[in-house]
């Protein structure tokens, strides 16, 4: 075995906060500390830079600045499009369309919302975790208010037609939400674009190498909604208290990378995650969970039979890598993950899931890394499983 490295493959979890985005924001963590509603020097530097990461995120995203409102992170944004849209239209309707693999920032909403007399469809997906837009177009009634899909899966990294769902909403005048939380960074965005039709759509600094604690909603000019929180004027006056300027700026940083590295940053990601899967798809009774095709360039999803998850995470955790059963946010349940009850995996393979993605940092050293270790850590696990006979037989 190769001397023990450290070697973090969670990325879809959090990223770290790169340097030139920490010393953008250092400068409003001490001397630019004001208050962006006062009126003097400090305060309106704090308000310029507030205003100027807003045109970094609307021009990364091929938005206008005033469809950008900043909030806490992926949640807070994906509960406002959720609830604020749901209870400013439910006059027109109380019906809501989404699927059974959205992450729970969403799920729980329409949980929420079910309890408040809102009637809530989840389209099936198939195999692969895509849900099909024909399935949608039939779900809607003449009291839908909300179709909510996820741009991709943070679990098996599929991504969802989006553009096709969009243009359904758009044709039967019904607000559209998309938790694009996974993407940024990885897959160009163009809101103005018209095949996308997306009248809302959230994001995370955290997951693209920016700060925690801060995020946005792009709400599309027109779209009718709520406000989220009250008490004063900020973006506004829809999502009260005074800003975050150095997440904020951290914010308008981590994007501005991220949208000018896109095209690299893909290639590496593609390139490192196929050899990465070669290699792991050798290793007997395994299966790829996801699109083989339409996924994120950076994730990859394996199950293995006759061991378990946990157990995979804590060996490798001890040889230094860190990767994930699934979704950072459910990893204290024991329960499989809804994504791929979803998608159709029995309980006894999910149970045995992993999750890798990879990131910036990563090397070829790393692959190489994990694919000498992940093999015999499979093996040994095997070696001690009361149902793993040589002869057993999984589908890759």
């Amino acid at each position: 075995m190769a001397e023990k490295r450290f070697v973090y493959m969670d990325h879809a979890a959090t990223t770290f906060t790169k340097p030139e985005v920490f010393e953008a924001m250092l400068p409003f963590l001490k001397e630019h500390f004001g208050n962006p509603s006062s009126l003097y020097s400090i305060g309106r530097e704090g308000k310029e830079a507030v205003e100027a990461a807003r045109e970094q995120l609307a021009k990364a995203q091929g938005a206008n600045s005033e469809e950008i409102y900043f909030t806490s992170g992926g949640t807070e944004s994906d509960n406002w499009a959720i609830k604020g849209t749901a209870f400013a239209r439910r006059k027109r309707g109380k019906h809501i369309i989404t699927t059974p693999i959205e992450h729970h920032a969403v799920l729980y909403p329409c949980e929420y919302l079910e309890t408040q007399g809102f009637d809530v469809t989840y389209l099936p997906v198939d195999r692969y975790g895509l849900v099909d837009p024909a399935e949608v177009e039939a779900a809607i009634r003449e009291d839908t208010i909300l179709i909510s899909v996820m741009y991709a899966n943070n679990e098996i990294g599929t991504i969802e037609p989006i553009s096709e769902i969009g243009e359904i909403a758009q044709e039967h005048e019904i607000p559209f939400h998309t938790d694009a939380v996974q993407v940024i960074g990885k897959i160009p965005l163009e809101m103005k674009k018209k095949e996308r039709n997306v009248d809302m759509l959230s994001l995370s600094a955290h997951k693209f190498y920016g700060p925690k604690g801060i995020g946005a909603l792009f709400l599309r000019e027109g779209t009718e909604i709520d406000n989220y929180m009250h008490g004063g004027g900020q973006e506004s006056k829809k999502r009260a208290g005074t800003e975050n300027v150095a997440g904020i700026v951290g914010l308008g940083k981590a994007i501005e990378l991220a949208a000018a590295n896109i095209e690299e940053h893909d290639r590496k990601m593609r390139k490192m995650r196929d050899r990465l899967l070669a290699g792991l798809l050798e290793i007997p009774h395994c299966r790829l969970n996801g699109h083989p095709e339409k996924r994120l360039p950076d994730n990859i999803n394996l199950s293995f039979e006759y061991i378990e998850g946990e157990s995979l995470l804590l060996m490798l955790d001890e040889m230094g890598v860190c990767c994930s059963t699934g979704s950072a946010c459910s990893s204290g349940s024991l329960d499989p993950s809804h994504v791929l009850r979803a998608i159709g995996l029995p309980p006894e393979i999910a149970q045995g899931t992993l999750r890798l993605t990879l990131g910036d940092e990563n090397t070829e050293e790393d692959i190489d890394y994990v694919l000498e270790a992940l093999p015999e850590i499979v093996e040994k696990l095997r070696a001690i499983s009361p149902f793993y006979k040589p002869e057993n037989i999984c589908e890759k």
